[in-house]
């Protein structure tokens, strides 16, 4: 039997962006990749990320936080998901800031309001073996990168926000079918590790209009990673201030990308919509 079985959760959302947090501080218990994909397949559990808090590993920080993939693949980062801890750690407490960890480092979070929360995603990485890529690129503003099923879908920028983006500016994001060559390109030989695909249209130097086909996920409703990636590539190609607001099909989200030091920070709501605990029916055919 899984040792996930009776452990309480949180089902949660930021803009749409669907979270499952599991607090395993205290235990020695890891999640496998099959019982997260379990967990995905279930009724009413379905989830775009799958955040899991351990004990702190780093001094001054809350929890060490594995971030899964609803196919059951591990990311760097997650910023709505991040939030989402924030909520979960300060919600009976008045705290207005803790620092978790991820294998991308510290990420500090603050508390905006009730449910609302700023999360420092630090600094992006822009060279091309950080990001990374398969061959070397002089550039990182764009690439050279096409495939036949979208020939409009060409020269993307590309960034790393704790995962690797690539962001392809059109006019219309409704005017491609990211559902059908988010894939393909996720997929795409130039991207070893894989890569969360961005369509982005710029309305003016504050304001960009996203849609996410996300690694190991899909499309999204909202991606808190790859709005902080598209500022970041937009204000690189003086598209944008430094400073915009991101609005993808879940809302909206404020995105900085701080003068000082380099660091995104990223600001917007997050969402309770149940507490539970895992049925043992769930791990039934999972793999522990």
């Amino acid at each position: 039997m899984s040792a996930l079985a009776g452990r309480p959760f949180f089902r949660m959302n930021g803009l749409g962006n669907e979270i499952v947090v599991l607090d395993l501080r205290g235990t020695d218990i890891v999640v496998s990749p099959a019982e997260a994909r379990a967990i995905a397949r279930a009724d009413r559990l379905a989830y775009d990320q799958l955040m899991v808090l351990h004990d702190a590993r780093s001094p001054g920080t809350e929890a060490y936080v594995r971030i899964y993939n609803n196919d059951g693949s591990e990311s760097g980062a997650c910023g709505n998901g991040t939030r989402c801890v924030a909520w979960v750690i300060m919600r009976n407490d008045a705290r207005k800031r803790i620092f978790v960890e991820t294998v991308r480092g510290l990420l500090e979070c603050r508390r905006e309001g009730d449910l609302d929360f700023t999360v420092d995603m630090g600094e992006p990485l822009l060279a091309w073996n950080e990001i990374p890529l398969r061959e070397t690129v002089d550039d990182t503003r764009a690439i050279a990168l096409q495939i036949v099923e979208a020939p409009l879908l060409r020269n993307p920028s590309v960034v790393n926000m704790g995962n690797p983006h690539a962001i392809f500016w059109v006019e219309d994001v409704e005017a491609h079918e990211l559902a059908r060559v988010g894939r393909l390109f996720e997929h795409h030989p130039t991207f070893p590790e894989r890569a969360n695909i961005s369509l982005a249209h710029v309305v003016s130097r504050d304001h960009v209009i996203l849609k996410v086909w996300e690694r190991g996920v899909g499309l999204t409703r909202a991606c808190g990673s790859a709005a902080c990636a598209s500022v970041v590539a937009a204000a690189r190609l003086d598209m944008t201030d430094r400073k915009a607001r991101v609005t993808l099909p879940g809302g909206d989200l404020s995105i900085d990308w701080r003068v000082s030091d380099d660091h995104v920070l990223m600001t917007g709501p997050v969402e309770l919509e149940f507490e539970a605990t895992f049925d043992a029916a769930i791990f039934a055919d999972a793999q522990v």
